[in-house]
């Protein structure tokens, strides 16, 4: 496989993970619209986050740019902080 072969592979796979990514983040959605519970409505908007982070992730690798990485990580650190918090809340609360 060449180099020129390697990197439409590169770019046609990564528009196909966008999609399959994109269908999550609807799933997640749905999910976040219709949980039960507001745990179920927390983890869902965590998913949500956590595959937009994903997204972001492969978005640098079809740019070639580092710099989306950076800013993948800091969604990442900052939404593992709020679940932190949130499951704090729910311990301090009396979980349901």
């Amino acid at each position: 496989m060449t180099l020129l072969a390697a990197t439409e592979f590169m770019q046609s796979s990564a528009m196909v993970i966008l999609a399959l990514l994109t269908f999550a983040v609807g799933l997640g959605a749905i999910r976040l619209l219709i949980g039960p519970s507001l745990a179920d409505r927390v983890v869902a908007l965590d998913f949500i986050g956590t595959v937009c982070a994903g997204m972001i992730g492969v978005y640098s690798i079809h740019t070639g740019e580092p710099l989306y990485l950076r800013a993948s990580v800091v969604i990442a650190l900052v939404l593992f902080l709020g679940t932190v918090g949130f499951s704090i809340f729910l311990e301090k609360r009396g979980a349901p």
